[in-house]
Parts: structure tokens; sequence; C-alpha cells
């Protein structure tokens, strides 16, 4: 079966990035986007990479314009907006498709082993059944419903969680550390 390590994604500068390299390290992977309501959580992503990055935390932003159009912008743009806005310094990759026919591989990948996220408590299950309506390209229970959505690989490559949009970042910060 294919692994993490095997898949390849461009860099938001166009440069091949080779998931082999991340060997070792704890991955956070988040499809993301620069004019979602969630998009404050770029600050708290990079508070988390700031505080373990040097324990071999890593965070991989995925932009994605597949959720009511709030990622327009070019690669060129959406990284002087993390970077100006949010102080964002961890990798962004060029901007992707996480569900459909043009898919990323990383995504078909990521959702084939963590194909569902956990909503807890009532608001999150209301966000969940809000999205799920407002998400026209989720044709799967286990396609992405909206920007945020974030999954936690372990240092041997395991997909061990998938968190919902709705799941701040510092909200998964001890999943992080029993990892690291």
């Amino acid at each position: 079966m294919e692994k993490i390590y095997d898949l390849k994604a461009l860099s938001n500068k166009g440069q091949e990035v080779d998931f082999a390299q991340y060997e070792g390290k704890v991955l956070l992977i988040v499809n993301t986007a620069s004019k979602c309501g969630f998009t404050p959580q770029y600050d708290g992503l990079e508070a988390l990479y700031q505080k373990y990055k040097d324990q071999g935390l890593v965070i991989i932003g995925f932009p994605c314009d597949q959720f009511a159009h709030q990622e327009p912008g070019s690669d060129e743009e959406i990284a002087e907006f993390c970077r100006l806005n949010h102080g964002v310094t961890f990798p962004l990759m060029s901007k992707i498709e996480v569900n459909g026919p043009g898919e990323s591989p990383v995504y078909t990948y990521l959702k084939s082993v963590a194909p569902t996220e956990e909503y807890k408590g009532l608001k999150a299950k209301a966000t969940h059944t809000m999205l799920k309506g407002l998400s026209k390209s989720a044709q799967k229970d286990s396609d992405i419903l909206w920007n945020f959505t974030k999954f936690l690989v372990s240092r041997d490559g395991t997909v061990v969680k998938r968190f919902p949009p709705t799941a701040d970042p510092e909200s998964f910060e001890k999943d992080i550390q029993e990892m690291l």
C-alpha cells in the first residue's frame, strides 16, 4: 500500500516536493483558504509550528479554491497574504483541488486512510450539517467538506487523526505533543 512518503506535490514556487523528506517528522496537513471564516486558524497553525518545529512538527498548507471561491488568488498572492496577515512561515504548496477528478494525489491518499472526522458538540455537529449542504464538490462521505480540514500524521507515516474545519489548532495541541 502507498504511504504518505511515496507522494509528491508542487510547492507554491512550482518546485516538486518529495514527501520522503518528511519521514520521521510529525505532519499536519491542512487545506487552506484566505477568504474563509476559518482563515484566522492560520494564526494558531503558525503558533503550533513555531512551538514544535524544532521537535519535528511540519505543517503543510494546501490552498484550495473548491469551497465558495474562498481562495481566488495566485500562489504568489496567497503566500503574500499568509505572510503579511498571519506571519505564516510553514510550507505552502501550490493551489490544488481536494475533491473530484482533479484532486491532488495527496488528498486521495489522506481521505482513503482517514475517511471521516469527528464533530464534537452540538455547535460542531450543526456546522458539519451546514457545510455538508454548502459543499458542492463533496460527493463521497470521505470527501473534504470545507477549508481547514486537518490531517495529523505520525513520525512513521500513519495518518492518525482527521480534524474538522471547526477544530481550532489549539484544540489538538495535546495530540501533537503525544506524537513528538
